[in-house]
């Protein structure tokens, strides 16, 4: 990092924390007790902070990460400054660890920016800082940075693995996977995906060999052509029925697959993924989330995704394959016939956006989920189009990650999605410096809105005097 650039990130990380802490402590004045899931972590963790190791909420469905890394920060800063009494482990204190982990969040993202387009010298400075300061406080995961959720320590642990990945140090990778795991299980699949970049960066070295011994260069490892894909199929068996690449790839993934190992045994051993309510919680083959996440990335990602030049390349591309795309529509339309879900949390909860969304655009008439295919279509294809500098094997791996942690969640939470999006949005290429402005620009606003309705647009419920706030 040259010296004006570490000027310019230090500036833009001290200030972008200055005014979190102003935000926070705005919020800790208006909502001083716990709200929403806060009601569970946060005697949880004070349970923690007096001792008591072996209570536990059984409404709490993660295990105990959050809890054990605050009582890490909390009693030695106790210690140190002379903290005592209600102080210690209090709302505000614990939502204050949240706050940390973003400030690792937003050094993480630059340093992520960093490996991931290192090779791209086009890319300024300014650009790189400028995309980390709009990841930073990409909504969704920003406002939860104020209140004591599971999200920013979880975001922080899979990033730094992501991090440790990429530079090679699979062991210190795997061993901040179990710490994201321990922040919330699905976590397990991002450790897959670290795997998985190992194993795709050895096919396409594979692959680029393969192609070079047949000295066939119309084929690349990035086209998607139906015949590319058949050989790209073939290549994949024969790779795998091959004994010295397993043992090569065992080799560099064992961190990973013992994780994984662990995973499983805790599995069987807990008798599913989910610590606390299971009723609530319950897997299933939910496929429209995938659609939901498409149009949620459309959504954050307009600036890049909702270009005139991509509408135009999209519909040139639907003339050229009508019968492919048909054949899309249709199984997308079998999906959400039959495997669409509403959990009773979405229908009840007013509070949350998704409770609007799902009122106001799928409640309208039984038709609209199919009417919606079109969308979901283009936002698949705009997604896909995106991540063509990434070679086939990644975006495969990326692909079934993505399925693995969209597809069994029951609940449309746009929680969910925050992961899978910033690993999407780390590694396409650098828009335009007018798009990255405007991306930051919008996110700013949306932030604004969000703070602006759960600090002022308060209610209560007929049968309740305690306030209720509006919220992702």
């Amino acid at each position: 990092m040259e010296r004006s650039e570490a000027y310019g990130f230090s500036a833009a990380m001290s200030g972008a924390f200055l005014l979190s802490c102003l935000l926070f402590a705005a919020i800790n004045r208006r909502q001083r007790g716990p709200y929403m899931d806060e009601a569970f972590h946060v005697p949880q963790a004070q349970a923690y902070c007096h001792g008591r190791f072996l209570q536990w909420d059984p409404m709490i469905t993660t295990l105990p990460g959050l809890y054990l890394v605050s009582v890490g920060v909390v009693k030695p800063a106790a210690w140190l400054f002379g903290w005592t009494g209600s102080v210690v482990c209090s709302v505000g204190m614990l939502r204050f660890i949240n706050l940390l982990f973003s400030a690792g969040n937003f050094y993480l993202l630059y340093l992520l920016l960093l490996k991931i387009h290192l090779k791209n010298k086009a890319v300024s400075a300014f650009q790189r800082i400028l995309s980390t300061l709009t990841l930073a406080v990409f909504p969704t995961l920003y406002f939860f940075t104020f209140l004591y959720y599971t999200d920013p320590g979880s975001v922080f642990f899979t990033l730094f693995a992501y991090l440790m990945c990429l530079y090679g140090n699979h062991k210190t990778s795997a061993l901040l996977g179990f710490c994201g795991f321990m922040f919330r299980q699905t976590n397990i699949v991002w450790t897959v995906f670290c795997a998985g970049n190992v194993v795709a960066g050895k096919l396409n070295e594979a692959w680029k060999t393969d192609l070079q011994k047949k000295k066939d260069e119309k084929i690349s490892s990035k086209k998607g052509s139906f015949s590319d894909l058949i050989r790209i199929l073939q290549f994949l068996i024969k790779y795998f029925i091959s004994p010295k690449n397993l043992v090569t790839l065992t080799a560099l993934t064992w961190p990973y697959i013992i994780l994984v190992t662990v995973f499983f045994v805790f599995v069987f051993i807990n008798g599913g993924i989910v610590v606390g309510d299971r009723s609530s919680h319950e897997a299933c083959l939910h496929f429209p989330q995938l659609f939901y996440f498409l149009s949620f990335t459309v959504f954050f990602s307009f600036p890049h995704l909702l270009t005139p030049a991509k509408i135009r390349k999209f519909l040139l591309s639907l003339r050229k394959h009508p019968v492919q795309y048909s054949l899309v529509a249709v199984v997308s339309l079998f999906l959400i016939w039959k495997y669409t879900y509403v959990h009773k949390y979405l229908l009840a909860d007013n509070r949350h956006y998704t409770f609007y969304v799902w009122r106001k655009v799928f409640q309208r008439h039984e038709l609209v989920k199919y009417v919606l295919v079109p969308v979901y279509i283009f936002a698949g294809w705009s997604f896909a189009d995106t991540l063509k500098s990434k070679s086939i094997f990644w975006i495969l791996m990326y692909f079934v990650c993505l399925l693995a942690v969209t597809v069994p969640q029951k609940l449309l939470e746009f929680r969910y999605f925050i992961l899978p999006f910033l690993i999407y949005r780390l590694n396409i290429p650098f828009p335009s410096l007018y798009r990255q402005l405007l991306e930051l620009a919008f996110y700013i606003v949306v932030n604004a809105v969000t703070f602006y309705f759960f600090l002022n647009r308060t209610f209560q419920w007929p049968n309740s005097d305690e306030i209720q706030r509006f919220m992702w």
